[in-house]
């Protein structure tokens, strides 16, 4: 096969590539029926003067707490900017007239205060002050928030711990009544499906996007993404589990509810809210409370970067939300070891040239076999020319005159194309791997480049990527003797470079080494090849 074939493969299965993942990251809405699942889900409004609201602190996340409910509707990552240069913290949960983003939990049934229908009112908890920290000796920081109702007293806690994003949400319930309480705990995350123009921590380049939606995990189902889509046209989850998570994704970040596991089954739902919002939730199994005694339940809240190794131990298969795409199974092991070399170099970029030449290095054999081949078939255009001049009215005479030519040299026409289809999967899993790897977002490599999960902001790099990538195209198209394949084989880097204006300088990066440690390779595989002859 000749040479110009597999550019053109590789051009095809990389715009293909550009097509499908803009496809699959567009959201066509449609308004439908709201499901409750008997839960309140009033939108209480954001209060300039913050009446009624708390803000709870670790050294890592900033939470605002609504005491109606005690929802917690703002969430800011402390160590994390909004965006590059920035000195605001990444605002993750929010309450805003254009957009609402929560965290809400509760207790619902026949004795929960969260019951829809207690005159459409959350429980107005209350605290014994409006901010709280914790302090630097401290191992954890508890933060109670009480309502009292009919004799019985209903308190709820969250812990937070030092340079933990996960939160455990404790409900601590003394019946005094001389009744049996009946109740369902409850954890939902609740988002805007449509977003607002200008989101400072959403991206508007089509190539650097990830997934944003719902996802779960249940007894039976590792992991599983659940489009908003699928929420807004009413195809509404209704799971039964003993264990697992719902959670909401995002580029580098993720929120995610954790129940307990219980010997009887959590209920897993969905539901579309106001034509524009999406729900997803659990419900813990019946919990009865006798007269005159005391229950606690627990659920833990993940909020905050997607650290694969952190929220592995947080849940099993919660690290699975990190968004590799389907190349998952390539791009988590050339993490770790992007991960390994960086603990070493200590700088995100030189890590990725490593990683290249290691790369390059194991798949040195299958570039030498093909130019080899482009070397031997270049010795062999002649006679291919006499055949093709011979048969050229005969396709199946002139096939098999070339295969028996090939054949009497030893040489395989395919063996310039294996590094062609392995070269695209190991690019494609970089690409999910660094705008999916939160330790990626705003790391710098040197001079002008300050974030590598982004583009270059002034076009360098895909610049000299088409220059590396012309260089190569000039000694491959050798090969072609057709005037009009050879023209379109140097249009070849012009069309690569405009699509790699818009991908992560540090892909573009990894192509530019590449394709130096390529057109090195090739000079010495071709002069030796030459030495021998």
């Amino acid at each position: 096969m000749e040479v110009q074939r597999n550019f053109f493969i590789f051009a095809f299965l990389f715009i293909s590539f550009l097509v499908w993942q803009a496809w699959k990251n567009q959201s066509f809405l449609k308004n439908n029926k709201i499901e409750k699942n008997n839960i309140n889900l009033n939108i209480y409004p954001t209060k300039k003067n913050n009446q009624n609201k708390i803000t709870i602190n670790n050294d890592v996340i900033s939470l605002v707490v609504n005491m109606y409910g005690g929802d917690i509707e703002e969430a800011s990552l402390l160590s994390y900017k909004n965006k590059l240069n920035s000195s605001k913290p990444l605002k993750l949960l929010e309450t805003a007239s254009d957009f609402i983003y929560q965290a809400q939990s509760g207790l619902i049934g026949k004795d929960g205060p969260d019951n829809a229908e207690n005159n459409n009112k959350r429980p107005l908890y209350h605290s014994k002050d409006v901010f709280f920290a914790l302090k630097n000796n401290e191992k954890e920081l508890r933060v109670p928030i009480t309502f009292i109702k009919d004799n019985i007293i209903y308190t709820k806690t969250f812990i937070l711990k030092p340079g933990k994003y996960d939160i455990q949400i404790e409900y601590n319930i003394d019946n005094f009544s001389k009744n049996n309480l009946q109740l369902y705990m409850f954890g939902q995350l609740k988002q805007t499906i449509k977003l607002p123009k200008k989101r400072d921590i959403y991206s508007s380049n089509f190539a650097l996007q990830t997934y944003r939606g719902a996802a779960y995990s249940s007894t039976d189902v590792k992991y599983k993404k659940y489009k908003f889509d699928k929420i807004s046209e009413n195809q509404q989850l209704h799971i039964f589990t003993k264990s697992g998570w719902v959670a909401m994704l995002q580029q580098y970040f993720s929120v995610a509810w954790i129940p307990e596991d219980n010997v009887n089954f959590n209920t897993i739902y969905t539901s579309y809210i106001n034509h524009n919002i999406a729900t997803i939730g659990y419900k813990s199994p019946l919990i009865n409370i006798p007269s005159n005694s005391q229950s606690v339940i627990k659920s833990k809240l993940w909020i905050g970067p997607a650290i694969q190794k952190e929220m592995a131990l947080v849940a099993p298969n919660l690290d699975l939300t990190v968004d590799y795409g389907w190349l998952w199974f390539l791009s988590q092991p050339l993490f770790k070891l992007l991960s390994f070399l960086h603990n070493i170099v200590g700088n995100w970029g030189f890590s990725i040239i490593l990683i290249t030449f290691i790369m390059k290095a194991i798949t040195y054999p299958l570039t030498k076999a093909q130019y080899i081949s482009m070397a031997k078939m270049r010795q062999l255009q002649p006679k291919i020319n006499e055949i093709k001049k011979n048969f050229g009215n005969n396709k199946q005479r002139m096939s098999q005159e070339m295969m028996s030519l090939y054949k009497q040299e030893k040489i395989n026409p395919l063996g310039g194309c294996l590094p062609v289809f392995i070269q695209m999967p190991i690019f494609l899993s970089l690409y999910y791997m660094l705008i999916g790897s939160v330790e990626l977002r705003h790391a710098p490599f040197l001079l002008w480049i300050k974030d590598l999960s982004d583009q270059d902001p002034y076009y360098v790099l895909p610049v000299l990527m088409g220059i590396t990538m012309f260089l190569i195209q000039n000694t491959s198209s050798n090969n072609i003797s057709d005037p009009l394949q050879k023209k379109i084989m140097y249009f070849m880097p012009i069309i690569f470079t405009v699509f790699f204006l818009w991908f992560p300088a540090g892909l573009v990066l990894y192509y530019i080494i590449s394709n130096l440690v390529t057109i090195i390779q090739q000079k010495i595989i071709l002069f030796n090849f030459k030495k021998k002859k």
